[in-house]
């Protein structure tokens, strides 16, 4: 597939600033993400506003920090958000500004939440942070200033994939309390035998390579029942119907035929969903919405798509 010019300039800069790592552990594959997003770091969209909060959940406080429209005329609306980064890297930092721009072009409070990271902590822990951190926020969304009849949920590749197994089990402990879920390049399933995986194997912006290297962070060796919906997203059918969706895939991306196997899954459960395939994007390109004009378009497309999906939920 062919990749927009400006992207693939963007990663041309990327090899030119930064050389391999040698040994890229967890910790030097962590610091390295948060490099590069500092080295290309812009100001945030001007008219949002930010604080930072911490989730006081069960055992533990998560780190959040809340981006919403100044000046806001109507009480609005929380979406949960969770960034991407293989369970393994990625935080507040390297997807503030991506968080930041999502308030703006959905007019809605917008949540990023800092769960936490395998391999110091493996599988369930994310999962947990993110079903816990979605029940707080519903519990005190009114408190924090917000409607209390709608919520939705978000994230970025990882973060897709903890934002969709998190809504499933929030909606079954509470139905309907998630509304609607926005998916960009979900992670779906530990199989990683998709036609997607062979074809963009070395793809720019995530390899195949790396998400041998992912899942086995977060998993650590542990045997998952094979109904564990929180690991594979397609492993049971729901016991109630899905929020409906937005989709968002990168046609150069490994994931992409898991992310239009999932948008298929929830209509087939009967979800509304959109999907958005981004013809000439790479994995990462929520990230890049400064260095591509073409990023950038996508994605407000897919917002504007998921203010109505949101609207109508």
């Amino acid at each position: 597939m062919t990749i927009d010019a400006e992207l693939l300039n963007y990663y041309t800069q990327l090899a030119a600033d930064f050389a391999p790592l040698q040994d890229p552990a967890p910790v030097e594959r962590r610091q390295r993400f948060r490099d590069i997003a500092a080295r290309y770091a812009v100001p945030r969209p001007s008219g949002v506003t930010v604080r930072d909060l911490v989730l006081p959940l069960e055992g533990r406080e998560l780190k959040a920090r809340l981006y919403q429209p100044a000046h806001a005329e109507t009480t609005l609306p929380l979406l949960v958000y969770f960034h991407g980064g293989g369970w393994v890297i990625g935080d507040l930092e390297t997807h503030d500004h991506a968080a930041a721009l999502l308030a703006a072009d959905l007019g809605a409070a917008v949540c990023s939440v800092d769960y936490r990271l395998a391999p110091e902590f493996p599988y369930p822990a994310a999962s947990l942070d993110a079903i816990d951190s979605i029940m707080w926020l519903a519990e005190h969304r009114a408190r924090l200033g917000f409607a209390q009849d709608t919520l939705a949920v978000a994230g970025d590749s990882a973060g897709a994939h903890l934002a969709a197994g998190a809504a499933r089990v929030a909606n079954t402990r509470v139905p309907g309390i998630v509304k609607a879920q926005f998916l960009i390049y979900p992670v779906v399933s530990p199989e990683m035998a998709t036609a997607s995986y062979a074809a963009n194997a070395n793809a720019p912006g995530l390899s195949a390579a790396d998400m041998v290297f992912f899942w086995a962070q977060f998993l650590a060796g542990q045997a998952v029942a094979a109904d564990d919906t929180c690991v594979n997203l397609l492993a049971t059918a729901p016991a109630r119907q899905p929020a409906d969706a937005v989709v968002i895939v990168a046609a150069n991306d490994p994931l992409h035929d898991e992310g239009c196997d999932y948008a298929r899954f929830l209509e087939q459960h009967g979800a509304t969903v959109e999907l958005f395939d981004a013809a000439d994007m790479t994995h990462g390109f929520v990230r890049l919405q400064t260095e591509s004009a073409a990023a950038r378009a996508w994605m407000a497309k897919a917002a504007q798509a998921f203010k109505t999906c949101w609207a109508q939920a």
